[in-house]
């Protein structure tokens, strides 16, 4: 079994809202409107074209000053260097290390990840977490120029590591990016809570390969 991981909000913290309010408060007093001007700036061209390596930062940022009014130190500040404080989701840390226990015991198990993810923040989270390295290996938007959920980037995984649909299940905290895996032929679950993952994910695996779900580090 091939099991995908996306890694924003399911192996790492993602809160644009947390990141919004922590830099841009005087532009965002309320809680809503924190997270609309999150949405503002990460569901839009400016943003994405940074996400799938076609804009620099700065280009994005520039354009984000002009087109929602804010100033640029501020983004600056919230978004250079990103990559080095994403912080590792716990639950699914050790959900991984039980996977790879499991896949060095022999069972025919293989991770993977696929993820919109700017390449500047993935060589930081490469650098810092070894457990990157334990993957059998993976895909960035930024690396590869196609975003989820466009089709393309899910075939340059299936065909880089030659997976069988049947065989694979994706894990994604975005309905779009799940439906998009499903139409592709792979088995998907949509990640709302990562601290259920692993009942959720139980299923789709060899009945010989168990997930823990009473860890104590376990947190969403």
């Amino acid at each position: 079994m091939n099991v995908v991981f996306d890694l924003g909000a399911v192996l790492f913290a993602w809160e644009p809202t947390r990141l919004v309010q922590a830099h841009l408060s005087q532009h965002a007093p309320t809680e809503a409107a924190a997270a609309a001007l999150g949405r503002a700036l990460f569901h839009h061209d400016d943003w994405t074209g940074f996400d799938c390596g076609t804009r620099t930062l700065d280009d994005a940022i520039a354009r984000m000053t002009a087109r929602l009014s804010l100033p640029a130190e501020p983004l600056h500040t919230m978004l250079e260097g990103l990559g080095e404080r994403l912080e590792p989701i716990g639950v699914t840390v050790d959900m991984i290390e039980q996977l790879i226990a499991h896949r060095e015991a022999g069972q025919p198990l293989r991770l993977y990840y696929l993820s919109n993810m700017p390449a500047p923040y993935a060589r930081a989270i490469e650098r810092k977490h070894t457990f990157m390295q334990r993957f059998d290996g993976g895909v960035f938007s930024g690396d590869v120029k196609f975003l989820k959920p466009e089709r393309e980037i899910y075939e340059v995984l299936a065909m880089r590591y030659r997976l069988d649909p049947a065989q694979t299940v994706f894990i994604d905290d975005s309905a779009a990016n799940v439906e998009a895996a499903r139409a592709f032929g792979w088995h998907a679950i949509h990640c709302t809570a990562p601290a259920v993952l692993p009942s959720q994910l139980q299923r789709y695996l060899p009945v010989s390969t168990t997930l823990s779900v009473s860890n104590p580090r376990l947190r969403a």
